[in-house]
């Protein structure tokens, strides 16, 4: 699966770039898992550039790691390795899922 990160881009208050780029489920009822992970891109106060990662049990805050690159062009490349990961884990886009009444 392709993700386009050039659609989901929107400019901040600075000018910098602020770019939500997903929000992925994993559930397997039978396994009773239901896991959530989100990232986020976003410019800090100092002109840097983070990557929020935050996941954790659906219902739940879970937890949040960030990662501080110097340029947007590092923070989308880290974004989308993480992503890339995920979705070989099992990881869909929440809109993608099935409802467990509805999965075979």
């Amino acid at each position: 699966m392709q993700l386009d990160l050039e659609s989901n881009k929107a400019e901040s208050v600075q000018g910098r770039t602020a770019l939500a780029l997903a929000h992925l489920h994993r559930i397997d009822p039978q396994a009773n898992m239901a896991r959530f992970y989100c990232i986020d891109v976003a410019a800090t106060l100092f002109g840097d550039v983070s990557v929020l990662r935050t996941w954790g049990r659906i219902g739940t805050h879970g937890r949040t790691s960030f990662e501080t690159c110097t340029t947007v062009e590092d923070a989308e490349i880290s974004a989308t390795l993480t992503l890339r990961e995920k979705m070989r884990r099992g990881y869909l886009p929440a809109g993608q899922m099935l409802p467990p009444d509805l999965a075979v």
